[in-house]
């Protein structure tokens, strides 16, 4: 039995575009003992994937965070027989070398950093969307079959929000130094008047960062349900299972969504390329509808209603 390394820190929406990789990892070392390294935000969710013996937290230590340090060279000279660096950033990379530093050779290291002993070595791999590429990666390393991302195996119990059907959620925030990335708050507001006028109940995600766009939004059309800061990652799964259709920006949670396979509708700028990041779900591109426009605001809620094809 060899133990396996995984790294894969974040942002939601990257991470939840590695758990097709993850499921075929685990696939691929089924009689192995696998250790995912990320950050606290998405321990909860790794967990619940099974994809995972173990689960450490302290993937991005500060730069002054000394101890951190410590605790992270300790994890990656534990043993690992092969890393899985789905993360492939210069920081990662950076990993391979603190492995074994000065005393021995790291262990077997799929992914960008020097020395890889099996590279992705594709200078055009930048150019491709985020599970192609990280489809390629894992062939170069043996790993074949890659499925598309899928939560299945998510479970959580969403009785105390009341919702009934029909309703469809949005997600109308997103980075806060993106703005540029976010469809206005007047349209997802008349957007969701359109869904109200249609017996649909609008049903705002967001973080508590995002309180004043949620607030402003539920304010300008009675009848939408607002929670913020409310759900979980396996709630808002477990929602959207439940849900008509979803409709947001190019954020984490929209991500999460499209993983149950229901018909999500992605609204992006010209900031993005829905050809590299586009969300995708357990049938690939199948259940998802982008729009483009740059600026966002040009996309008018005639459009976006139109591609949910619900009112």
């Amino acid at each position: 039995m060899a133990d396996i390394l995984v790294i894969k820190l974040g942002a939601l929406g990257d991470f939840v575009q590695a758990l097709g990789p993850f499921a075929a990892i685990r696939r691929h070392h089924a009689g192995d003992r696998i250790t995912l390294l990320t950050t606290p935000a998405f321990a909860d969710l790794a967990r619940a994937s099974g994809y995972f013996d173990r689960v450490e937290t302290g993937g991005r230590p500060g730069s002054l965070n000394v101890l951190g340090w410590i605790r992270l060279a300790r994890l990656l000279n534990s043993g690992f027989a092969r890393v899985y660096d789905l993360q492939t950033s210069d920081r990662s990379s950076f990993y391979r070398w603190l492995m074994g530093f000065p005393f021995s050779s790291p262990p077997e290291w799929s992914g960008i950093a020097p020395g890889s002993s099996h590279p992705h070595a594709n200078p055009k791999r930048d150019f491709l969307h985020t599970i192609d590429r990280q489809r390629e990666q894992l062939a170069a390393a043996g790993i074949k079959d890659v499925p598309f991302p899928d939560v299945i195996w998510a479970i959580a119990d969403v009785a105390r929000f009341k919702l009934s059907p029909p309703y469809v959620l949005i997600v109308p925030g997103g980075s806060a130094h993106r703005p540029e990335k976010r469809w206005p708050a007047g349209r997802f507001a008349a957007l969701s008047r359109r869904l109200i006028a249609v017996g649909i109940t609008p049903v705002l995600l967001g973080t508590r960062s995002e309180r004043l766009l949620l607030e402003s939004i539920a304010a300008a059309a009675p009848g939408t349900r607002n929670l913020i800061g409310q759900t979980s990652f396996t709630e808002i799964i477990a929602l959207a299972r439940g849900a008509r259709a979803a409709v947001g920006n190019d954020t984490g949670p929209l991500h999460l969504i499209a993983a149950t396979g229901i018909p999500v509708v992605a609204l992006f700028s010209g900031a993005s390329d829905p050809a590299l990041c586009a969300p995708r779900g357990p049938r690939g591109a199948a259940t998802v509808r982008v729009l483009r426009a740059d600026p966002i605001g040009a996309l008018s809620e005639a459009e976006v209603a139109s591609a949910l094809d619900l009112v």
